[in-house]
């Protein structure tokens, strides 16, 4: 027999302490551990060359992990890396978080987060209206660009170690991947 699992309300998550290590999905507390030395590399590399894009051409503001995304009452996320767009400042809450779809959101995976990140954030910011979701695998060196189109997310780039990873949301962004993962 299954028990049934208490679901929590995005009031109950912000409840908590600040700082303390969970993200609310489907409407269940999940614990949110510490990434490895290896994921915060990653994240450095991509969202150093990103944010110095979009600063450097007055395009918006880049975000890194923890920052609460609020897309629902049973969906509050810390994507990695976020991205909201100049004019789309309004999502930036005097409560200190994010309120709704970034236009685009990326996640690196990790063994304890492959489907959270793969399956179920990526229905969630689907759903929510995010242009641009980015999933990038540090173990395969892989990077799948997710774009917002009629029907829903497309996968519109699959970026190898040595290829060029570009977004039709961060206008004129390029990264060539050998500065992520070396040569």
């Amino acid at each position: 027999m299954e028990l049934s699992r208490k679901k929590s309300t995005a009031s109950e998550y912000f409840s908590l302490p600040q700082g303390a290590p969970y993200q609310l999905i489907g409407g269940e507390l999940t614990p949110s551990p510490a990434p490895s030395w290896k994921h915060q590399r990653i994240s450095r590399k991509i969202g150093t060359r990103l944010s110095e894009h979009v600063e450097n051409n007055g395009l918006g503001e880049v975000f890194f992990a923890p920052v609460d995304v609020y897309l629902s009452d049973e969906n509050v996320f810390q994507p990695d890396l976020i991205f909201i767009a100049k004019g789309r400042e309004d999502l930036l809450s005097d409560k200190g978080y994010i309120e709704g779809a970034p236009d685009l959101v990326a996640e690196i995976l990790s063994p304890s987060t492959l489907t959270l990140d793969a399956i179920e954030k990526k229905e969630a910011y689907e759903k929510y209206g995010v242009k641009e979701y980015w999933i990038m695998d540090g173990e395969s060196q892989t990077i799948y660009v997710y774009a917002m189109k009629k029907t829903g997310f497309e996968l519109v780039q699959r970026v190898l170690k040595g290829e060029s990873l570009s977004s039709e949301v961060v206008e004129g962004f390029a990264l060539d991947t050998k500065h992520v993962w070396g040569e």
